[in-house]
C-alpha cells in the first residue's frame, strides 16, 4: 500500500515521526535531569521541547491520518490498527499538552508532580503507539512499496519497483 503523502519518493509520515517522538522523549529526560539536579534550565528546556514536540506531532498526525483515510482499505485489520494507532498517538499529544499547560501556571516552568507524571504517561503511551505503527508497516505492509526487495532501485531513480 503506497503512501499518498510522499516526498522524494518516500512516505512523509515515517520521516516526520522521529521529531515528535524524539522531542517528547527528550523532554521527559530533561524532567528527570531537573528532578535530580534542581536546575531551572532543565525544566525550562523540557517545557520548550514539549511545545516543539506538540507542534511537530500535529503535522505528523495530519500526514498519518491522510494516509489512513486515502490508502488503507476499509474493513481490514490494517484499518482497525491504524485507527487505534492514531487515537493512541492523539491521546499522547493531549497528555503532553496537559503537562505543558501545567507548567505554564508556575514560575520558571518548574513542573509539579502532575506535569511530570503526565510526561511519563505520555511516554509510555507513545511506546504503544509506536509499536502499533511498527505493526502497520512491518506486519501489515502499510506504506511499503509493492514488490519491494533488497535490490530494488533507488526511489529517486524514477524506475519502478519490480518484484523478484
Amino acid at each position: 500500500m503506497r503512501s499518498r503523502v510522499r516526498a522524494a519518493g518516500h512516505a512523509v509520515h515515517p520521516i516526520l515521526i522521529v521529531f515528535p517522538l524524539g522531542l517528547l522523549t527528550t523532554a521527559v529526560g530533561f524532567d528527570v535531569l531537573h528532578l535530580v539536579t534542581e536546575r531551572v534550565s532543565f525544566a525550562f528546556t523540557a517545557a520548550h521541547l514539549i511545545a516543539a514536540g506538540l507542534l511537530m506531532g500535529v503535522v505528523t498526525a495530519a500526514t498519518g491520518w491522510l494516509d489512513w483515510w486515502l490508502v488503507v482499505p476499509r474493513g481490514t485489520r490494517a484499518r482497525r490498527i491504524g485507527l487505534v494507532h492514531g487515537l493512541v498517538n492523539g491521546a499522547v499529544l493531549v497528555v503532553f499538552a496537559v503537562s505543558w499547560a501545567l507548567r505554564l501556571a508556575v514560575p520558571d516552568w518548574i513542573p509539579g508532580w502532575p506535569a511530570v507524571i503526565a510526561g511519563w504517561v505520555g511516554l509510555l503511551a507513545g511506546g504503544l503507539g509506536g509499536w502499533l505503527g511498527g505493526e502497520l508497516v512491518e506486519r501489515l505492509g502499510v506504506s511499503v512499496e509493492e514488490g519491494a526487495h533488497p535490490d530494488a532501485p533507488s526511489s529517486l531513480s524514477g524506475a519502478p519497483v519490480s518484484g523478484r
